[in-house]
């Protein structure tokens, strides 16, 4: 513990943004830091709460509360309030391999179930993660960390996000030869192709790939398993496989029109921003542009909110965000959503803000349905058809959305992107090595165990669980090396 009052002596403190009109203008970090001992002051309100759930990590009725990974939360408070930060970056350590990732994309369901939540604003924990790190780079304190000795044993990591490196990193911690293969031209899955460079700057993530390099991990880029190497060719080459490829398939939108020129899946048009702007800053224009145009985002996640934050960069002329669910309110729900669930509230991401700001209102349209796109006479997108719908229980018990009569309207628009979510893994892999799936085509391997019934493969990540947060990847990750090293020496020395 900090300070025993320091939750009610000292007020949540975040840190500035740039303002909207001036980020939008790049593709950098927006968030400013807080100083030092503002940060000392902010560990101060962590308070001795006797159970804390910020660390818990756990399911409850549909929701989730406090850190996948368990990160040890009120402790290196604590130290940062002292002024410990060496002490502090070392139990950060302890269970997040990549705080540096989490402190910057997390949403931080540490803070929906801090106990001092329940009173008035909860600890600004996100904050002092990333500040932990960040300070710890700077300071040198992070460095290659090889493995004394190796154990002869070869392990095979299938992609390089969040989960497969989580993986890696600790099998090559525990001694093994760990090859990671990526069929994008960069390393980090997601972290490099799937968030936008002003949310994570990929200087960050290749800092990272360089300290696993040096430590032994071996990076092969450009190369699918499943149609570059057969899968099966692991399997005999290895001594055990992690798969971590990630859901990367997207969820299909048929409706009328969706074959127009101008509508796009929200990963082509992300991803290919982000490549262009990596290999050459944008100059040589392969990628899909907003510029000058009405854009429609059909999908209420933080897929979508990227997107709208792209077409804000690329010059749009207007951005449109639909989502089918209901405005939330503007306090939690105790019955619907109650402590310590991350809570469901009104709030503006840093997508809506930046747009709010440009074109004076929230670009969301909530508890509304596209029903067809229209096209001109050289089947270019010139407009989308909606109504609004509402959610009811039907006469089986199930929940469903129902259209409001009267309530259609008319969109115009030049571009649409559909980020309305994934429909789990690719299949090639699984069909390759007949591994079971389950009912959303997710590979099958049990939660904590993470064992497929393909003997040697392992599946971890959002290829294991469907998508899902970066924090959970990294929790999977964690734990499927922990099996793995028990599956090759008999017992492990991972926690």
């Amino acid at each position: 513990m900090s300070t025993p009052t320091g939750f009610m002596e000292y007020k949540r403190q975040l840190p500035a943004d740039r303002t909207p009109e001036e980020r939008i203008q790049d593709w950098e970090e927006f968030h400013k830091h807080l100083s030092e001992d503002e940060l000392r002051t902010q560990g101060a309100r962590c308070m001795d709460c006797g159970t804390p759930y910020c660390h818990t990590g756990m399911d409850m009725e549909g929701g989730t509360f406090g850190c996948p990974v368990h990160n040890l939360i009120p402790e290196w408070n604590n130290l940062v309030y002292r002024s410990q930060w060496r002490e502090a970056l070392d139990r950060l350590h302890k269970t997040n391999n990549f705080p540096e990732f989490t402190g910057r994309v997390c949403p931080a369901p540490c803070e929906g179930s801090c106990t001092v939540g329940l009173i008035g604003q909860p600890v600004t924990i996100k904050t002092i993660e990333q500040a932990i790190i960040d300070k710890g780079f700077e300071e040198g304190w992070v460095v290659p960390t090889p493995p004394e000795k190796r154990t002869g044993k070869k392990v095979a990591v299938v992609g390089s996000g969040p989960a497969g490196l989580a993986a890696a990193a600790q099998l090559n911690k525990a001694g093994h030869s760990v090859v990671v293969y990526e069929r994008a031209d960069r390393v980090g899955g997601l972290l490099v192709y799937g968030i936008p460079t002003m949310k994570l700057d990929k200087n960050v993530v290749q800092r990272r790939v360089d300290l696993l390099e040096a430590e032994g991990i071996q990076f092969v880029t450009n190369t699918e398993i499943g149609k570059d190497i057969p899968a099966q060719q692991l399997v005999d080459e290895y001594d055990a496989v992690v798969l971590c490829g990630g859901a990367t398939k997207p969820r299909e939108f048929n409706i009328e029109g969706s074959e127009l020129k101008g509508v796009h899946y929200a990963m082509d048009f992300l991803n290919g921003t982000i490549k262009s702007y990596l290999d050459n800053g944008l100059e040589d224009g392969e990628y899909l542009s907003a510029k000058g145009k009405d854009v429609i985002v059909i999908g209420g996640g933080d897929t979508g909110s990227d997107c709208v934050a792209t077409s804000l960069r690329h010059g749009c002329s207007s951005v449109t965000q639909f989502g089918t669910h209901a405005k939330a309110p503007l306090e939690r729900d105790p019955i619907a959503n109650p402590w310590p669930q991350f809570p469901n509230v009104y709030t503006l991401d840093y997508a809506q803000e930046e747009a709010k700001a440009i074109f004076g209102e929230d670009p969301r349209e909530f508890s509304i349905m596209t029903t067809k796109f229209v096209g001109d006479e050289e089947g270019n997108l010139k407009e989308l058809h909606t109504i609004q719908i509402e959610r009811i229980v039907d006469e089986t018990g199930r929940k469903i959305y129902q259209p409001v009569p009267g309530t259609e309207r008319v969109f115009p628009a030049q571009m649409a992107l559909i980020a309305i979510g994934f429909d789990g893994p690719e299949q090639e892999i699984a069909q390759q090595l007949s591994l079971e799936t389950d009912r959303r085509s997710n590979i099958k391997a049990r939660y904590g165990k993470y064992v497929t019934n393909t003997d040697k493969v392992f599946a971890a990540g959002d290829m294991r669980r469907g998508q899902s947060l970066v924090v959970w990847a990294i929790h999977e990750g964690r734990e499927a090396a922990r099996e793995v090293d028990k599956y090759l020496m008999g017992s492990t020395v991972l926690a």
